[in-house]
């Protein structure tokens, strides 16, 4: 036994003499403070300037965008924004050292770094007074140029963290105070004090502020952090005076059904916030109708679940919801945004005007996998990895045979079916490496890092280097002709086919119709010419000859002919010719479980769609300075999106089955300030896409809702609508003016939802909306003329029958004219086939809803209009209505010239409502 110890214990022993070894190599702390170490000059040790002098000139804002980090500088003294270019910023102030200007060598206090700054002898400073003469800022600059003024950063080596105490500030009343204190950790083992050297910023300045020492104060009852700034660190501090007494102990009692709301209840006990009841059945079932599927529930829906008293309905309503075509419209419509699907964007590089059909299949290709809920990793696999050839041994013939497929009038292939998906790459505003790396990190990672392509980011720790380095794996991807070896390219096909069908492009002659018939060769499915998205074959980019870094300056005339090894944010460097796609690697760190962004960025788009706001808050702005509000929800649901496969509708249930999620809108006293902290929920006004879908359904014949659930095509959340911004009923303009995104930005924030005094003008008089209430175009009868023809008697048994007869006459003229036109000519054109299948299918909808009314007519009996008024109630807001509701509308109904006239007049003031256009 004594042995067995023995040979246990030896490991141990020797991981702590280990351990012990590695903490005496580690250098003890310096615990004095900035003006501790320089404020005696005979005493002052000799200052870094990577480490000291950089971080010193940058707290006091001479790096800062105002001074000389402007873009041109200052009084002919340019530094890097912020100071993260030591190079740089080291030739700047040393220029002309040996003969005395901004540093004098000879006579260091003579050096206009110090003698403008302090406003010594008489020297002005468009900056005014930054440190006094003699202060230990003064003696810390002066000491290093007495030492040279030498640049260490070599010797210096890499920052590694920032450690600042304490972690977290809870006030108790406002006016109180708190110092911070942040040490620097450097990967040689230096540890020292640099709070005197660290730039500070609170993120609500009404909540609590902070002086440039590090002192915080706080104002008033909320929640924010504050972050501090040094050299490549970045580090907040969550800052919070509780809103009410209730904390810790007196905390009331809230039962925490899930993960979610435990980690939510965490926080609001700390904050004093106490949460909101439970929404009622109806606000959650209209809630959760919206948020998952972008529908209005139907009256008998509501109905039947206000009925219901299983303890377990609101679970089974959401595993309804996520099979109801709605789901994957909305959530492929969503993923459209955050990716950029637009038709503007989208060609060919041809002669084939091909943006919409292109949107169509990006639209179908995401909705395939969003209904067959595909991992979330595989999706973005799909489009991150994506070339337009399906393989890499597919030759340019073969590529143009499959594209061809997808075009073709008869047996067209499904573009849906393809592994990948190309078109991300594809897109006009997309076409130069730093765009590529712009709408990756955006798309992907939900970063912003437009700032790091010119200086450093200001509330992240990238730099100009960083960025592009990042920029670097975009480099090979490219979008056009290729070129090649082979016998059949983009090239040599175009130019053929120009010599076949007359057409000379340096001379514009028969364009039109050279177009014409190219259009004719898509539909018969013949082989075209097709630009193509494509990977460059691996280059060391060490070895570039001059002839290609020529090349590269002309492609890009901001490149300085610095060529950067490719780096993953935050992440390793890669050497690309390993690789045969560098677009490979970064997929691998897309799924890599340390990955700082790929999962929470999702999560936390998902959580804004739920919540009105992210966890992070822009949504698809995740940087240092920017944390969580509630950190280890984030933390979860990242971890456990990703445990469970990068499952969407896990994703989705743990959400909206949350407590959270149910709150009511209506607040308590503690919580009715609280926007970030998911006390109660946020009233939301409706996407474009709902606000559309919402009036039409609310609008539409009972059969005719029906068909709108089932039927998501020509809805606003369907794919022509997300193509053209047209709908059945609805156009452009609509979803416009109520915020509808163009998808050209990087930018979540491209969709709105600012109330706007058109979108009033809209509810009360729009045509279109008018035309909804009258007659739907969508359904061609409407809800309300519905009621007018079952209270008229011209809609009889014997008429109803004649319509019915005259529209499947009409129904068997238009097949006879397709079918005709079919054996005229070989191939039947696109717009004449949907033209007439259109027909065809709206005589198909006019019989089915003939014979529906024709069974009305047969069992008619009178219009309870009591029920009437209520359905008006479940049409729109998805309840009944309250006592006091049903009086004023049955009196309005009875003052009307018709019941049906004021049935009509409520149901245009109930669209009206800001209950009906917001989510609640």
């Amino acid at each position: 036994m004594k042995a067995l110890l023995l040979l246990l214990f030896l490991p141990l022993a020797a991981m702590a003499n280990a351990l012990q070894s590695a903490d005496a190599k580690r250098a003890p702390a310096d615990q004095r403070t900035a003006a501790q170490r320089w404020a005696d000059l005979a005493k002052a040790e000799a200052p870094s300037f990577r480490r000291h002098v950089v971080p010193l000139f940058s707290r006091a804002g001479c790096s800062g965008r105002e001074c000389h980090g402007a873009f041109a500088g200052q009084g002919g003294f340019q530094l890097s924004l912020f100071g993260y270019d030591f190079d740089k910023d080291h030739k700047e102030m040393v220029a002309d050292a040996e003969d005395g200007s901004r540093i004098d060598l000879k006579k260091p206090t003579d050096s206009l770094i110090l003698t403008k700054p302090s406003l010594d002898r008489g020297e002005t400073h468009k900056g005014k007074k930054r440190f006094d003469k003699g202060s230990w800022e003064y003696n810390l600059v002066l000491r290093w140029i007495q030492g040279g003024a030498k640049l260490d950063v070599a010797e210096t080596g890499e920052f590694d963290r920032l450690e600042i105490a304490p972690q977290e500030i809870v006030f108790k009343k406002a006016g109180d105070t708190a110092q911070l204190r942040v040490m620097a950790h450097w990967k040689d083992g230096k540890i020292e004090d640099v709070t005197q050297l660290t730039r500070f910023r609170t993120n609500d300045d009404s909540v609590a502020d902070v002086s440039a020492t590090g002192m915080v104060t706080c104002k008033e009852k909320g929640d924010t952090h504050i972050v501090a700034f040094y050299d490549n660190g970045v580090h907040p501090v969550p800052v919070m005076l509780p809103a009410s007494a209730f904390t810790a102990a007196k905390f009331p009692k809230v039962p925490t059904r899930t993960k979610v709301d435990e980690l939510v209840v965490n926080k609001l006990r700390k904050a004093g916030i106490v949460p909101s009841e439970i929404c009622t059945d109806s606000e959650f079932l209209r809630r959760v109708s919206l948020d998952l599927a972008a529908t209005l529930p139907g009256p008998d829906e509501v109905r039947a679940f206000l009925a219901d008293k299983s303890p377990d309905k609101r679970a089974k309503k959401v595993e309804e919801l996520l099979k109801s075509p709605g789901y994957s419209a909305w959530w492929t419509t969503l993923m459209c945004d955050f990716s950029g699907n637009t038709p503007q964007q989208l060609n060919n590089g041809g002669d084939l005007q091909l943006n919409a059909q292109f949107s169509r299949q990006w639209y179908d290709w995401i909705q395939k996998r969003i209904t067959d809920n595909m991992p979330y990793d595989q999706l973005v696999a799909g489009m991150v990895l994506a070339t337009s050839r399906s393989t890499p041994e597919q030759g340019y013939e073969d590529f143009a045979k499959e594209m061809a497929s997808y075009f073709r009038v008869e047996n067209r292939a499904d573009f849906a079916s393809r592994p990948d998906m190309p078109y991300f790459w594809q897109r006009q505003n997309v076409r130069k490496p730093q765009e590529k790396a712009l709408a990756f990190a955006h798309t992907f990672l939900g970063v912003r890092i437009e700032c790091a392509e010119c200086h450093k980011h200001p509330f992240d720790q990238w730099t100009q280097t960083d960025f592009k380095q990042f920029q670097a794996f975009f480099e090979p991807v490219s979008y056009g002709s290729r070129r090649t070896d082979e016998a059949m390219n983009y090239a040599t096909l175009t130019k053929e086919l120009q010599e076949k069908l007359g057409y000379d492009r340096k001379k514009q002659t028969n364009r039109n119709e050279y177009r014409k018939k190219l259009g004719e060769m898509l539909r018969a499915g013949e082989v075209l010419p097709w630009q193509e998205v494509f990977v460059n074959p691996p280059k060391d980019k060490k070895a570039l000859s001059e002839k290609d870094l020529a090349r590269l300056k002309q492609k890009n005339p901001t490149f300085d002919g610095r060529v950067f090894t490719p780096k993953i944010l935050g992440g390793d460097e890669v050497m690309l010719t390993k690789y045969p796609d560098p677009r490979g690697p970064l997929m691998e760190w897309l799924r890599g479980k340390d990955n700082p962004y790929f999962a929470q960025a999702f999560v936390n788009r998902a959580w804004a769609v739920y919540f009105g706001r992210g966890i992070v808050e822009p949504a698809d702005d995740m940087n240092l300075a920017n944390p969580p509000s509630n950190k280890e929800l984030m933390d979860f649901l990242a971890a456990g999106f990703v445990k469970s496969g990068y499952d969407m509708k896990w994703l989705h249930r743990t959400i909206v089955n949350s407590d959270t999620y149910q709150r009511s809108w209506k607040t308590t006293p503690s919580n009715k300030l609280d926007g970030k902290n998911f006390s109660h929920a946020l009233i939301r006004r409706l996407p474009a896409e709902m606000v559309f879908d919402s009036i039409a359904m609310a609008t539409a014949s009972a059969s005719g809702q029906a068909r709108f659930v089932a039927d998501v095509d020509n809805r606003a959340i369907g794919p022509n609508a997300t193509i053209s911004g047209k709908t059945k009923g609805g156009d452009s303009y609509t979803l416009k003016t109520f915020g509808k995104p163009a998808r050209i930005m990087n930018c979540d924030c491209e969709r709105s939802s600012d109330p706007t005094l058109l979108q009033t003008i809209y509810t009360r008089n729009d045509p279109s909306l008018l035309a909804l209430l009258d007659s739907s175009k969508r359904d061609g009868v409407g809800w309300i003329e519905e009621l007018r023809r079952s209270t008229s008697p011209e809609f009889s048994r014997e008429k109803l029958e004649a319509e019915m007869a005259k529209s499947e006459a009409g129904k068997q003229r238009v097949q006879q004219t397709l079918a005709e036109l079919a054996a005229k000519q070989q191939v039947v054109a696109e717009k004449d086939r949907q033209k007439y299948e259109g027909q065809i299918k709206e005589l198909d909808q006019r019989i089915d809803r003939t014979k529906a009314e024709l069974v009305s007519a047969i069992a008619r009996k009178p219009v309870d209009f009591d029920r009437v008024i209520e359905e008006v109630f479940l049409r729109t807001v998805s309840r009944p209505p309250t006592k006091d509701e049903f009086a004023r509308a049955k009196a309005d109904l009875g003052a009307a010239a018709t019941p049906v006239d004021g049935v009509r007049e409520l149901l245009w003031a109930m669209l009206n409502t800001r209950e009906f256009m917001v989510n609640h």
